[in-house]
């Protein structure tokens, strides 16, 4: 009796190593840094006369912070370029600086977000349940970061970890532009997770579309971003729970007793 042929041709859903050239995902990994780039480049261009103008000032901790965070925007770009140009010895010696320098901004971000509400303790900039916000974009960066050194030896996956790693950090920028064109923060918590992580989503939402064009969906991505997205809206829920804003405040309180 003949049997019937095998089926071909059914696409793999998620891959867990790139089947592809890894040439091939070198563009869509500019394109999206250059996404962040403008997410920034928007939400601090727009904030920056209201920033020049705070009353009390920021923190001396805040502009070290500000030219921490900018390096590693300019060395992730840095590596992305020398994989357009091929060259990837380099790329490999300098991943292993951008380690040691993420320990620092994971030091750093906690660090100038406390002294930064401290200092406005007692005027209307004042936000210590906005902790929850900073908590956790360090949790996911430093946690996708670890993934993807990881995954240094599988190009496919450790180049969409290391993009998701800014994105991470993303909102800052994202949600100041937000502000500047909604000032009202909305009161509801869906809302406010998407007035606050939007421009997150909307890279991660990309990223994911083109994947699932080209048939290049990596299993770790996924994991990565819905557990980024799970945090950032666990950070969303905490922002408007009455006993996270009383820890907080106590935690501002103290640190504006003894350091500021």
């Amino acid at each position: 009796m003949a049997t019937a042929p095998p089926i071909t041709g059914l696409k793999t859903i998620l891959h867990t190593r790139g089947t592809w050239s890894a040439r091939d995902d070198r563009a869509p990994s500019a394109i999206w840094l250059a996404l962040l780039w403008l997410g920034m480049i928007l939400g601090f261009g727009f904030d920056l006369r209201r920033f020049a103008h705070e009353n009390p000032p920021a923190p001396h901790i805040l502009y070290v912070h500000a030219v921490v965070f900018t390096v590693w925007l300019l060395l992730l770009t840095a590596q992305v370029l020398l994989v357009l140009g091929d060259r990837i010895a380099l790329h490999r010696k300098l991943g292993w600086f951008l380690a040691g320098w993420a320990c620092l901004m994971v030091v750093l971000g906690p660090w100038a977000a406390i002294a930064s509400q401290a200092v406005n303790f007692h005027g209307p900039l004042g936000d210590p349940p906005f902790l929850s916000v900073n908590i956790v974009n360090m949790i996911a960066f430093t946690g996708v970061l670890a993934w993807g050194i990881a995954l240094r030896k599988n190009p496919a996956a450790h180049r969409r970890m290391m993009i998701l790693t800014t994105v991470a950090i993303a909102d800052p920028g994202f949600s100041r532009f937000s502000g500047y064109l909604w000032p009202n923060e909305p009161h509801s918590v869906l809302v406010w997770f998407l007035y606050t992580f939007y421009g997150n989503a909307l890279v991660i939402l990309l990223m994911a579309a083109w994947d699932w064009y080209r048939n290049r969906l990596m299993r770790s991505f996924i994991l990565a971003s819905a557990s980024m997205l799970a945090l950032e809206f666990a950070a969303s829920v905490l922002y408007f729970w009455q006993p996270w804003k009383a820890l907080t405040f106590s935690w501002v309180q103290l640190w504006a007793r003894h350091f500021a």
